[in-house]
């Protein structure tokens, strides 16, 4: 397994994509304001979402968008621009903000530096902080900063609950922190599941976010036919479709492909990853997002695929391993007789980032510029928890609702919060890639959501 890329205007992981730091590509001192475009390649033991590609140093603030166009020739936005990119305001106004619901954030090692760190963040944007509540799975080691298996999954910790938060800041944050990280196979697989699960039997958590997964072909027995060793860790899954509880995750950064079993070389062919391809999972795909200043939306988002640079594409295709669910019998001449990913989308363009703020080494101390489904994936955790919020309870398995959402959406009705995204595809590394189409596809699902029209209506779905 790995954890999904991330892109940091820094660094590379399953489903986030950040830009490397100058100091962990080259040793240099870290630069304080300086841009190095360094080419990022995916790294092995990062948090899954198959993303995380950045090329910059640390900034002692983040830059406005109009310096990052200038400097980065990337786009850049905070939490106020995220909120207003996705019509959130409205919902706020009223006092739906995801109070009295909670977000599970789950990954490996964590970060020592979480809470402060928030604290840093939230103040940045003038929204108030939150207690982040740390659980700890089994042993997890201290702390070790020159340990880039460690700081690369703190760097996704810190985006998961900055973006969980930005979008919800009113719902309680608990971040689960197991001790053996995830890469591709099994490994570290059975603590994550075993972390989620232990929380859902004890009641906790309305919302799983999940910003890691693992390529289903690397699974132990995957090529005999034999897929016991991935169908065991759907424990968790199965509880949380049993208490009602929501699980997310990011849909990958290598558009049609992924990693092969050694972290770095990619399948020459179309694969998907587990476990977005889970029917019991709702997988969170990538697009493109242009604002203005003020965060309104400049023209509508296209999918994310960045082939020409390396800087990855947003994860889609057909399982290997699960046939088509019952939610998606309506797109039965797209996904075919598969269990077809991702089912919607939010930001994940590492050229159109999002800044975090990290304080828990030398080479990570300050704000990063990051992109991947590392973080489309906690970003829309957050509008769950509003949806929650509204709903006055869990929404469970948010599948059902959102096909059917998805299907009004295509029959014309205007009132769904469905946004269609249509135009290029996932091709990555020269694998030919699927379309974002209108309706339904396997670059985008869904498209993407305005939270203000989408939140009442999947609410009322629930």
């Amino acid at each position: 397994m790995r954890r999904t890329t991330r892109s940091r205007v820094t660094a590379a992981a399953f489903g986030t994509i950040a830009l490397f730091t100058a100091t962990a590509l080259t040793g240099a001192a870290p630069a304080s304001a300086a841009f190095t475009a360094a080419a990022a390649g995916p790294v092995k033991a990062i948090p899954a979402s198959i993303g995380h590609r950045l090329a910059s140093g640390q900034f002692p603030a983040p830059l406005t968008l109009s310096q990052c166009q200038a400097q980065l020739q990337a786009s850049c936005y905070g939490a106020t621009q995220l909120e207003q990119g996705y019509n959130e305001h409205p919902l706020f106004d009223k006092g739906i903000n995801g109070a009295g619901r909670t977000i599970v954030i789950v990954d490996a090692y964590g970060s020592p530096t979480i809470q402060h760190d928030l604290d840093v963040y939230s103040a940045q944007y003038g929204i108030p902080s939150t207690t982040v509540q740390v659980q700890k799975w089994g042993t997890v080691p201290p702390f070790d900063p020159t340990n880039t298996d460690m700081t690369g999954w703190a760097e996704e910790t810190t985006i998961d609950v900055d973006m969980a938060h930005a979008m919800a800041p009113g719902a309680k944050i608990v971040l689960a922190e197991t001790g053996v990280s995830e890469n591709e196979g099994t490994s570290g697989m059975p603590e994550l599941m075993a972390a989620e699960d232990s929380l859902i039997k004890q009641g906790v958590g309305d919302v799983i976010s999940q910003s890691w997964g693992a390529t289903e072909n690397t699974f132990p027995g995957f090529d005999q036919g034999d897929y016991s060793s991935l169908l065991n860790l759907r424990f968790a899954y199965k509880d949380a479709q049993a208490h009602g509880v929501t699980v997310l995750a990011s849909s990958g950064d290598n558009g049609v492909t992924d990693d092969e079993s050694d972290g770095s070389t990619l399948y020459p062919y179309p694969v998907t990853s587990w476990p977005p391809s889970d029917p019991l999972v709702t997988a969170v795909g990538g697009t493109t997002v242009q604002l203005d200043a003020n965060g309104n939306r400049l023209s509508p988002d296209t999918v994310w695929d960045d082939p020409a640079t390396g800087g990855g594409a947003s994860g889609g295709g057909k399982s290997k391993v699960f046939s088509r669910p019952l939610f998606q019998s309506g797109v039965a001449n797209v996904v075919g007789n598969s269990r077809g990913v991702p089912d919607i989308s939010m930001i994940g363009d590492p050229n159109t980032g999002v800044w975090t703020y990290n304080s828990f080494g030398p080479q990570d101390n300050g704000w990063e510029l990051w992109g991947g489904t590392s973080v489309a994936c906690p970003v829309f955790s957050g509008v769950v928890a509003l949806a929650d919020q509204v709903a006055g309870h869990r929404l469970g398995n948010l599948n059902y609702g959102l096909y059917a959402l998805g299907a009004m959406q295509q029959a014309g009705a205007k009132w769904t919060g469905i946004n269609d995204v249509v135009g290029g595809s996932n091709t990555y590394n020269g694998v030919t890639g699927w379309p974002a189409t209108a309706g339904y596809d396997l670059a985008s699902g869904w498209g993407t959501v305005n939270a203000t029209q989408f939140v009442p209506a999947i609410a009322a779905l629930g």
